[in-house]
């Protein structure tokens, strides 16, 4: 079994939102999930600009910023890149499988 058999649901607390810009935290995550997200944002060229802090590790929860053009909403932009993380680490567990 792989620790990736199992789903750990995630949540986000929305601090600011408008049409073309998200703030957000994203409770319990730390550096390694908030930083593949905002490379996986950044890839999109609707994405204006993304990125992430973490004001402490062992106390703070991280916090995205997104800003997105016209054509697109924060909320679609952050869905689209979920789900080419997922399928990149579907990929992933295909192939770890062959060992």
């Amino acid at each position: 079994m792989f620790p990736w058999d199992h789903v750990i649901p995630m949540e986000l607390k929305v601090i600011e939102k408008s049409k073309n810009k998200a703030v957000f935290e994203i409770v319990g995550e730390d550096h390694t999930l908030c930083n593949a997200l905002r490379a996986e944002l950044n890839k999109d060229k609707n994405v204006k600009s993304s990125g992430y802090q973490v004001k402490h590790p062992l106390i703070s929860n991280p916090k995205v910023v997104i800003e997105t053009s016209a054509s697109n909403t924060p909320g679609k932009a952050i869905a689209s890149a979920l789900d080419r993380m997922k399928k990149d680490f579907e990929k992933a567990q295909k192939d770890a499988k062959k060992f």
